[in-house]
């Protein structure tokens, strides 16, 4: 992805998020120029991968296959025991805006629509193989709990959420016709560099051609502390 197509979505993501009346802190918005005085007592945010993250997962699309992510606070994954067990993260779904499908092994999360658009997400159980099961699915929407057949789409309005285990296959999109969709993410402690299991292969993390400076720093840019 460039740069320059990078900063105009998260000036859009900026403007929504504030227009949806979700604060994000401060570290939020700090310049390339910011961050290069902060020192070691800002750690927790480069280590536990803090702030902007947007992917097209490789697809070179990313208005057609993409996601824009804010984590807000993070645990470390493989040192539970010295911080924070949990992880919550701010999202932005567009319309016909697919996040493929994928499982995590590690990560148990609610996915919860915080308002605007529809927002529908499709399950699988995962076999051992990796596959899509076609046994029925066991849904946990809200403190409702039952099972629908495998493939199944659940569709949630603003204020709706869903949990979804480890090893059970998920990808979500917008309704098409109700707008775009501010998601929040509630799970144990995350970290997409190992945690994914993807259906397809897809690349988490994209490749940025650097065409002008960055209006934000995402969660793989930031310099070490001096």
């Amino acid at each position: 992805m460039r740069r320059s197509e990078l900063n105009r979505i998260l000036g859009e993501a900026a403007a929504f998020i504030s227009n949806m009346n979700y604060k994000l802190p401060p570290f939020a918005f700090w310049s390339p120029a910011d961050w290069q005085d902060k020192g070691h007592e800002y750690d927790e945010i480069r280590e536990n991968m803090l702030g902007w993250d947007v992917t097209d997962f490789g697809s070179g699309d990313f208005n057609k296959t993409g996601l824009l992510l804010f984590t807000v606070r993070n645990g470390h994954f493989q040192n539970e025991s010295n911080g924070k067990p949990y992880a919550e993260k701010i999202m932005i779904v567009r319309e016909g805006q697919i996040t493929p499908y994928h499982f995590h092994f590690n990560k148990m999360e609610d996915i919860i629509n915080r308002g605007g658009g529809n927002l529908l997400i499709q399950l699988y159980n995962a076999s051992p193989e990796g596959a899509f099961a076609a046994t029925p699915v066991q849904v946990s929407q809200d403190g409702r709990n039952y099972q629908v057949p495998a493939g199944s789409v659940i569709r949630l309005t603003p204020g709706e959420s869903i949990t979804l285990p480890t090893g059970q296959y998920h990808q979500f999109w917008g309704e098409p016709g109700f707008g775009p969709i501010l998601v929040g993410e509630v799970s144990k402690v995350n970290d997409d560099r190992i945690d994914n299991r993807f259906y397809e292969p897809a690349g988490r993390f994209p490749t940025i051609i650097e065409d002008v400076e960055p209006l934000y720093l995402l969660v793989n840019d930031y310099p070490p502390a001096r």
